[in-house]
């Protein structure tokens, strides 16, 4: 009997390709996307698929009972990918512009963990894997609202990874660096929606960013494929007993032992230099 795999955010990216390429390995793959066009583009290539939007609790509840009905009440596993960057300066952004990021990378994955989470205490079984990023773990200049929502999903796996000990249900981490995607690409329609660039008191270092997020190919050194993220996820849903955490590209490496050996006035002074600009 196939494993099965719900993951979410498959239009591009991490998503895309970890859905193609388990489901090639021949797992039961529910590759999910927020918009009907991407949807159809994954069906037209194979997979099984249907709607989810991590902002709409509706929509969230209406996919894990369609996935519920095709597998006769049973998943395997679940990839927790969809999200989106919103840059800007904390002192720019609006409780409207910070609740909608939460809302999608923290509050939708929440709802969607908590009801698999039944099922796989029922079944005895089960993989929680979190795709979250270096930024879980170490801040950067104008990305403070993406890195609130990873700190926030760190913190809400460390626990449940506690509170689900002795229950053969493992929660893991994927932490990224640069990976190659459209994240840039939906990072500048966040950034347009929410600030008012010109009229920022950051508006010069607002260009340079805009500057860096527009570059065709890897705007960062390090920039590595989805593959290697894939990589990662296909261990912790094979692996007897999986890592909590799995660092992917060298920065995640660099920083997080940085962060062990560092003071935290030393490291802010590196981190002020890294980010923003660049």
């Amino acid at each position: 009997m196939k494993k099965t795999i719900l993951i979410t955010g498959c239009s591009s990216g991490i998503g895309y390709c970890a859905a193609k390429t388990l489901h090639n390995h021949g797992y039961r793959v529910f590759a999910t996307a927020r918009r009907p066009a991407s949807v159809e583009m994954l069906l037209n290539e194979g997979l099984e698929s249907f709607q989810l939007d991590l902002a709409d609790s509706n929509s969230i509840n209406l996919a894990f009972k369609s996935v519920m009905r095709l597998t006769n009440g049973e998943l395997y596993a679940v990839f927790n990918n969809g999200a989106y960057g919103l840059p800007g300066a904390i002192e720019d952004l609006s409780r409207e512009a910070l609740r909608g990021q939460f809302e999608t990378n923290v509050f939708g994955w929440q709802e969607l963990t908590n009801l698999i989470l039944p099922v796989m205490r029922k079944q005895g079984y089960g993989r929680i894997i979190q795709n979250s990023s270096v930024l879980g773990f170490v801040s950067l200049p104008f990305r403070g609202a993406y890195n609130a929502t990873k700190y926030a999903i760190e913190g809400l796996s460390d626990t449940m990874r506690l509170e689900l000990t002795g229950s053969n249900i493992f929660v893991s981490l994927i932490e990224p660096g640069p990976i190659e995607s459209r994240f840039r690409e939906n990072a500048v329609k966040m950034l347009l929606k929410y600030v008012d660039v010109e009229k920022s008191i950051h508006h010069e270092r607002y260009h340079k960013v805009l500057k860096r997020l527009h570059t065709k190919g890897p705007a960062v050194p390090f920039t590595l494929p989805p593959e290697a993220v894939l990589r990662r996820v296909i261990h912790a849903l094979e692996a007897k007993k999986p890592h909590p955490r799995y660092y992917v590209t060298f920065p995640t490496f660099l920083f997080g032992t940085l962060k062990r050996f560092l003071s935290t006035r030393a490291l802010d002074a590196l981190l002020a230099k890294s980010g923003g600009d660049h």
